[in-house]
């Protein structure tokens, strides 16, 4: 007989909500329990329950509602942005609902899923050639907003990035740690508005915590010590020298951006942690397997640094760590390569040890 006290009850999000746009942000913060370490604890920041599964719906929510406030993007106008795929999803979300039409450019070493999500939402995604890399695709998005007075998202310049973080998520990060422990807070960057944000209120409000940043093992930026080649407004003029293909899509552009730049100038982390792409698979994978938290590489790489830091951690010790986003955006990368579509032996060994419903071969 079912035990009616064990049933699990839901409080939901406890309103109902004028529009999709409402929902973003208020992401949970989870315990792990079977990958984590005996002497200390770790949570992760779930930003995949965000309405398009990432944590750049919230600054692609603020880019156009700033945008809107200061006058600088007109009713009807065209939005235009380079992006590996999340920051534009997050735009097309914003744009349908508010009727402003998205150019997006990408380079087309991106996962196919990326682009088929947002012409899904209305969005045009112009492809540049993987060569090219992120500059390639930055340079693309000013060409054709100058090109046709479109309204230039800038992700990577505008001060609404990290506003964003230090506004909603750095607050929830408070909330949910009030009147206990945060010794450590890990997080990887493509923008650098997470760690700006975040960091700035952590600074303030907790400043015990110490914050960790990573980037890739072949494309340290920040670890190479050179430093970024700029225009006058901020933004890129070349290529960074240290940046190499990775497999950790949405981190690590081959330029270090002038939102992160704010975070390096004012010393918003203690330390930078390489991790290698393959590491960031592995831990991807065990993330799901063990604590069904379905996460992207993004993810998995920020886990297993988190976790090299709680395994140097004092005992009692509270790790959180950023998960930007779903495992679902990777189906076409490196990470899906070993999942099968058709049944392995075992399962066809299951299939064929009961009479009924067998599939035949």
């Amino acid at each position: 007989m079912l035990n009616k006290a064990a049933i699990r009850t839901t409080a939901g999000r406890g309103h109902l909500f004028d529009s999709i746009l409402d929902t973003v942000g208020d992401t949970p913060t989870i315990r792990i329990n079977n990958l984590g370490v005996d002497h200390a604890t770790i949570y992760v920041k779930a930003e995949f329950f965000n309405p398009m599964s990432s944590v750049k719906d919230r600054l692609a929510l603020n880019i156009i509602e700033e945008a809107e406030r200061s006058g600088t993007l007109k009713p009807g106008q065209t939005v235009v942005e380079a992006t590996s795929g999340n920051t534009g999803i997050g735009l097309a979300m914003v744009c349908a609902q508010k009727g402003y039409p998205l150019v997006v450019t990408m380079a087309d070493s991106f996962s196919i899923e990326r682009r088929k999500l947002m012409r899904m939402l209305g969005a045009k995604v112009v492809l540049t050639p993987r060569a090219e890399k992120g500059f390639g695709m930055y340079k693309k998005a000013v060409e054709l907003a100058e090109a046709n007075g479109w309204f230039l998202a800038r992700q990577f310049e505008t001060a609404a990035n990290a506003a964003i973080h230090e506004a909603t998520t750095a607050r929830e990060i408070i909330n949910d740690f009030a009147g206990s422990r945060l010794d450590w807070f890990v997080t990887g960057y493509g923008t650098g508005g997470t760690v700006a944000g975040v960091g700035r209120v952590l600074r303030r409000e907790r400043p015990e915590t110490r914050i960790v940043l990573s980037e890739p093992a072949n494309a340290q930026l920040i670890g190479s010590g050179h430093v970024q080649e700029r225009r006058p407004n901020g933004a890129p003029a070349a290529s960074h020298p240290a940046f190499e293909p990775h497999p950790i899509q949405g981190w690590t552009p081959d330029f270090i951006p002038h939102v992160l730049q704010e975070a390096i100038d004012t010393s918003l982390y203690d330390e930078v942690i390489p991790v290698a792409g393959p590491e960031g698979i592995k831990w991807t994978k065990a993330l799901a397997q063990q604590e069904g938290i379905f996460t992207g590489i993004s993810g998995g790489a920020t886990f297993a640094v988190a976790r090299q830091v709680a395994e140097r951690a004092s005992a009692g010790s509270v790790i959180l760590c950023v998960l930007p986003d779903t495992g679902e955006r990777y189906m076409t990368t490196p990470l899906f390569e070993t999942i099968e579509a058709e049944m392995d032996e075992e399962e066809m060994a299951l299939s064929r040890s009961t009479p009924g419903y067998q599939f035949a071969v």
